[in-house]
């Protein structure tokens, strides 16, 4: 009994770290692994796929390395000498098959979910698409709703069960938005107009936040997501045209000064009505800054193209 204490010890710690992560991970919310949408809950069966397939190898060689170590180590004079196993066809044929197989399975998989995953891929649904312009700032999230002709700060609201595309640019340096319980993340950059294609499946608040480092503030670069019931949403809209502030573009540029809202409201961080392509304007300002800077235009209206196509 006493040979095997050390591998008795070694399973006993393994079973205690464990035993202790599975209790510290037992009340927290692990968006990622715990999606709301349709996106996120693909995202998650592919990372389970994979990492299921890759124990098929990594749980083996870790098994025949401390076996190995433990069989063949100095003190063990019972070990038996087999030097003829070395370049042995059968054993390297099982040990490079198995792996190669299952990198043509991974491979396979990850192929055909790059396809049905891609970001700009409009959702299979009967219902019309939200669209919702985002903009990136130092150290906040804008949200405009162009045909409804609102926009919200930090705080983004979509009904339940339809899809979302999300025109995504930054009015400052490249960062990433991310809304892990929803799906992937997408970079936002300036002078570029990227997509996301989202939808939330069940109703509630799923938390957002900036994935790329962009400053001193990004940590606090947050952003919730309201999924609603239809019903909720359309008293949500009618309720935001009440709201007495105007996103005029002396407004906007106030709003791109450095600094962190950490507790958005609907009255002091909702705007009822849009300057005029907005959103158009802040990206193409950074392709002509002579033209279209926000700064530049005050408050005339500029007319651009609504779609300026995929710069990236």
């Amino acid at each position: 009994m006493k040979k095997f204490r050390p591998v008795w010890t070694a399973l006993l710690v393994i079973l205690g770290l464990v035993a202790l992560a599975g209790g510290y991970l037992h009340h927290r919310t692990i968006a990622v692994l715990q999606p709301a949408g349709e996106i996120g809950t693909k995202e998650r069966n592919l990372i389970i796929a994979c990492l299921l397939l890759s124990t098929i190898v990594v749980v083996p060689v870790f098994i025949l390395l401390f076996t190995i170590a433990w069989r063949y180590r100095e003190g063990n004079t019972r070990a038996t000498y087999t030097p003829d196993q070395d370049g042995s066809r059968a054993l390297e044929t099982v040990w490079w098959l198995i792996p190669a197989a299952l990198l043509v399975v991974i491979s396979t998989i990850t192929w055909r979910s790059s396809y049905a995953l891609d970001p700009y891929k409009q959702i299979d649904t009967d219902r019309p698409t939200l669209h919702i312009q985002v903009v990136a700032m130092d150290w906040k999230w804008l949200f405009i709703y162009p045909h409804e002709n609102i926009a919200r700060v930090n705080a983004v609201d979509v009904p339940v069960g339809t899809p979302v595309e999300f025109d995504i640019t930054s009015d400052t340096v490249m960062t990433s938005f991310w809304a892990p319980a929803l799906g992937g993340q997408m970079y936002a950059m300036p002078g570029m107009s990227t997509h996301l294609n989202l939808v939330a499946d069940k109703a509630g608040d799923y938390s957002g936040v900036a994935a790329n480092i962009s400053g001193k503030g990004f940590a606090d670069m947050k952003f919730t997501v309201h999924a609603l019931p239809p019903e909720a949403y359309g008293d949500w809209l009618r309720a935001m045209h009440h709201v007495p502030q105007h996103l005029t573009t002396a407004e906007y540029n106030k709003l791109t000064k450095p600094g962190v809202i950490t507790q958005p409201t609907e009255a002091k961080h909702g705007y009822s009505s849009v300057q005029p392509y907005l959103y158009d304007t802040i990206m193409m300002k950074y392709m002509t800054p002579d033209v279209t800077s926000v700064n530049q235009t005050s408050q005339q209206k500029l007319i651009v193209p609504t779609h300026t196509g995929d710069s990236s």
